[in-house]
Order: C-alpha cells, then structure tokens, then sequence
C-alpha cells in the first residue's frame, strides 16, 4: 500500500479520541469550529456511552494510539490517523510532505513516543499552561 494512502479518506471520518488527555481536548475544541468540522465526527472514547466492542477494536487499542475510520471502514492508527485527518481538513500539502521518507519514519517514531507518554506529559502541560 503507498504511503499516500492517507490522502484518500472518504468523509465523512469518525476520530476515536481520549477525552481525558489535555492535548486531545485542545484538538477537539479546534476541530469543533474547523471549517470542514461537518466531515468529522467526534467520539470520545472515555465517555460512560462509548462501547469499544461496537467498534470491533479492544479498549486498549484504542487508548493507545489515535484511531480514525472513514465511510468506507477503512481504519487509520497513530500518526496515519493524523495524516488521514489532516488531509481531509484541506492540509493535504503538509501531509504529502510528512510522507517523505525519512521524515514518515522521524514522525511516526516521534508519535509513538509521545502517545505512550501522553497522559503523563499532558499533566505536566496542563499544570505549566495553567501557571504561565
């Protein structure tokens, strides 16, 4: 499958987030009054009526990584689900850009990285962001 495959997202999207992580919650406030807002639905995957089953995905997996299915079931994980979203959003440019190789493999590392430290650095961020 080409690296461009992110390019071609059907919309409308549905984006699984966390609600709870300070850094999604700032995504999803700016996603709310995007333009293309229409094209992309919000599901916060911490919320008491969100049942990951429906999905066909585990908790977990979902919880790891940012999840994105477009109308035609096709999924998205982590830094693709960004690429995918941001495509949609009319970001095409930079996102043909994060394709480049090389810097695909530097993003998408810099991804992970920072999704397993999400919560931890969202904390962090919060308590500064609050102060400054």
């Amino acid at each position: 499958m080409s690296h461009h495959f992110v390019l071609n997202a059907a919309p409308p999207v549905t984006l699984y987030h966390d609600g709870h992580c300070p850094f999604c919650q700032v995504e999803v406030n700016w996603l709310k009054r995007h333009p293309y807002r229409e094209h992309v639905r919000l599901v916060d995957i911490q919320d008491s009526d969100f049942n990951a089953e429906e999905t066909g995905r585990p908790f977990d997996e979902l919880m790891g990584q940012l999840h994105l299915k477009d109308r035609n079931e096709q999924w998205y994980v982590g830094m693709d689900a960004s690429r995918a979203l941001y495509a949609l959003l009319g970001y095409r440019r930079l996102v043909r850009l994060s394709c480049l190789p090389g810097l695909r493999g530097v993003m998408n590392a810099g991804y992970r990285f920072f999704a397993r430290r999400r919560v931890r650095l969202g904390r962090w961020w919060a308590q500064h962001h609050i102060k400054g």
